[in-house]
């Protein structure tokens, strides 16, 4: 049997760890739940260590809770990390309406039944668009928010190579073409934690191929079609009353450009911004003990 067919959940921990230099000393607390959204419709997450979660993290497009493995060790307290409708184990929308407005509204359900006292909310890419979101529409949900690397001026070209990767084959030969595809398209990361990554963001189908486990985006239902405009939510950052920390990827793909970043400061002049390193748009990918320690340090402010 393959190691990809013995894929253990909660079983590559230590390997996060170690690969940041983090110290481990046995498996950590983490369970799966899920929450009804709409009718049968059901929404997973992560729920990390066993008291009341402080810290509610949205993963962006075509990824999955298990992204912020690494982030959530080095924190080291009780989280909940939200599988977005359509991805991961959670169940893929009817409608296949991915607006972040209509997200926020599913991760409402799920942060009020399971972290309702929460100190912070974190999204990064489209799960900090749906931050942005839930922030304006329930703000009692949201005390604290950081933005990871994505603004409402988001467009076609500041993401064109996520857009290139997300758009490419849906059913792959063998496991080891779905982690060339993504290697291709990743160089700086290393090639175990891309495999990692596949293996809790993708499944394997019955004849031996692969397949990703989000919805495919071709089948996301947008207002304004395939790369939609998020201009109008723009008015969602003008209504939030939560401190925000605004954390923007230093290196090649960054999705944020000094515009966005100036937008952002004018409707809300009081957000920190802190520029991380040697981290693309992926921060808690590329640099995920600095993004623990500016989340860290941000609930303590």
């Amino acid at each position: 049997m393959s190691a990809e067919a013995q894929y253990d959940e909660f079983g590559m921990f230590a390997d996060n760890a170690s690969e940041v230099g983090l110290p481990f000393d046995g498996p950590p607390v983490v369970e799966r739940v899920s929450v009804p959204v709409e009718g049968e419709r059901r929404l997973s997450a992560l729920r990390w260590g066993t008291g009341p979660p402080e810290i509610v993290l949205i993963h962006g497009g075509a990824q999955n809770a298990h992204t912020w493995d690494t982030v959530a060790l080095a924190l080291d307290r009780p989280l909940l990390c939200v599988d977005l409708p359509g991805h991961g184990h959670s169940d893929w929308r009817d409608d296949h309406s991915y607006w972040p407005p209509h997200l926020a509204d599913d991760v409402a359900t799920v942060v009020g039944e399971l972290a309702p006292s929460a100190e912070l909310v974190v999204g990064m890419s489209l799960g900090g668009l749906t931050a942005i979101c839930l922030a304006a529409q329930q703000p009692e949900l949201v005390r604290r928010l950081a933005i990871v690397d994505v603004t409402p001026g988001v467009d076609h070209a500041k993401a064109e190579p996520i857009v290139t990767f997300v758009s490419g084959p849906e059913t792959f030969a063998s496991f080891q073409e779905i982690l060339d595809r993504t290697v291709e398209f990743n160089p700086t990361r290393s090639v175990s934690s891309l495999r990692r990554g596949i293996l809790h963001n993708a499944k394997e189908n019955p004849d031996g191929s692969w397949t990703w486990r989000w919805d495919p985006m071709r089948e996301w239902n947008f207002p304004e079609g395939e790369m939609p405009d998020f201009d109008s939510l723009w008015q969602k950052v003008d209504q939030i009353t939560a401190p925000i920390l605004f954390l923007r990827g230093g290196a090649a793909g960054s999705v944020v450009g000094d515009d966005d970043q100036a937008e952002l400061l004018r409707r809300q002049p009081t957000a920190e911004v802190v520029v991380v390193a040697d981290a693309g748009h992926s921060i808690q990918g590329d640099q995920p003990l600095e993004l623990a320690r500016l989340l860290a340090e941000f609930t303590q402010t």
